[in-house]
């Protein structure tokens, strides 16, 4: 299923869930290497710094961990190419704990962008506009570091970087789940044919968490490396958003969604 749009306005601008589209668009864009690996026979100076260029700002466990900047690539990395990215790689100033906040900007290539920016433009917005533009902000980046941390214990010494925006954006989904579960989502569904339907947001985002959970759970069994998704990033983030949308920003149940109608 892929969202495309829900039918629930928002009583003002998301100024804020722009801005965070927008950042993350412009650091793919204009800061981010990306593409020269693409060929993984070839092994380029380009290569090589765009793979020093994520493990310097990515989230990795093993640096959060021990708090302390990693001052080698993993030794797996093909010789060539590792010797070739140390001499990019100037880490060893890296803020390890700046790296949770700029590895949700960065992601792995136009459908990881892509994808998170269609589901944070779709269930932003409300959610900022139920929060307020403040805590908006204070609850992505919050959850943002909750889902990296929720991929941490699963893996506390891995060299992997992690990056992109997934964490937060679940975080917004969770909060969304809990706050208009009966808003209705017009929803692109892949079932034998190709077909589009409303259905509420119970559904389209519990089917979400459940399908991240089996995720998570399988990656367990074959390790996050092998699974080259952080499954419990997204569910870390999902949990830490339906959480503090439970807590603090629940709506009443006389507030709760109606779907709009019209009288002739």
């Amino acid at each position: 299923m892929i969202p495309i749009r829900d039918s629930n306005p928002a009583a003002r601008r998301p100024y804020v869930t722009w801005l965070f589209i927008a950042l993350n668009v412009a650091m793919f864009l204009l800061w981010q290497p990306r593409g020269a690996c693409d060929d993984p026979g070839a092994i380029t100076q380009a290569c090589a710094e765009e793979i020093a260029f994520t493990y310097c700002h990515g989230a990795i466990p093993e640096e959060l961990t021990s708090l302390r900047p990693l001052t080698e690539l993993p030794a797996d990395t093909p010789e060539e190419q590792q010797a070739s990215a140390l001499q990019q790689l100037r880490c060893p100033e890296k803020s390890v704990l700046g790296s949770l906040f700029t590895s949700m900007f960065l992601h792995g290539g136009l459908l990881h962008l892509g994808g998170n920016m269609l589901y944070l433009w779709i269930f932003g917005n409300n959610v900022e506009d139920r929060m307020g533009r403040l805590a908006f902000v204070l609850f992505y980046l919050a959850g943002g570091v909750a889902a990296i941390y929720a991929h941490v214990a699963t893996d506390p010494w891995s060299a992997i970087p992690l990056i992109g925006a997934s964490g937060a954006i679940s975080a917004v989904l969770g909060a969304y789940l809990v706050i208009w579960p009966h808003a209705h989502v017009t929803t692109v569904v892949f079932f034998f044919f190709i077909t589009v339907i409303e259905l509420p947001a119970a559904i389209v985002l519990g089917l979400w968490f459940i399908l991240q959970t089996f995720q998570g759970v399988g990656s367990l069994a074959v390790g996050e490396a092998a699974a080259g998704v952080a499954w419990w990033a997204h569910i870390g983030g999902f949990v830490f958003g339906a959480v503090v949308a439970w807590l603090f920003f629940r709506r009443p149940r006389e507030e709760e969604y109606v779907r709009p109608t019209y009288e002739l």
